[in-house]
């Protein structure tokens, strides 16, 4: 089985969680979250250094050529993109797409940014990416 058991609750609809330990569970997830990965890093207008920082500190090199030769990812990539993703389409349902796409790389007056783009604050690793992607689903109602 490639994910963990799910017990229901009236009313309530609990997502699978993927096996992130399971090698056939990461082959299938990782094609798609590399190309996922490189559409927001393109929208939002990163470069390949900064790509590398999002991915764990993967060197310029890396990341090219994980961009021309996708291979499978290991569990703690893969997790960082499931962030990011959810991060980009928590702005895109808050924002129009042209303000969506710039704010990862615009100052931000939140506390938690402390005037700073939420870039900077998402590149201190995992922990940093699901408050972040907390915060805006917070913001949009948990929709």
């Amino acid at each position: 089985m490639s994910a963990f058991p799910i017990h229901t609750a009236p009313g309530y609809q609990f997502e699978v969680t993927p096996d992130l330990s399971r090698l056939e569970t990461r082959e299938r997830l990782s094609h798609s979250a590399i190309g996922g990965f490189f559409a927001i890093i393109e929208k939002w207008g990163l470069s390949m250094e900064q790509a590398g920082d999002l991915l764990g500190d993967r060197p310029r090199s890396s990341v090219y050529k994980l961009k021309s030769v996708p291979k499978t990812l290991g569990p703690d990539e893969l997790t960082r993109i499931s962030y990011l993703v959810g991060i980009y389409k928590s702005l895109h349902i808050l924002l129009p797409d042209e303000l969506a796409d710039q704010w990862m790389t615009r100052p931000n007056d939140n506390p938690l940014f402390r005037g700073r783009p939420p870039l900077d604050y998402v590149l201190r690793g995992i922990p940093a990416m699901q408050q972040v992607r907390s915060l805006l689903d917070a913001a949009r109602g948990g929709q």
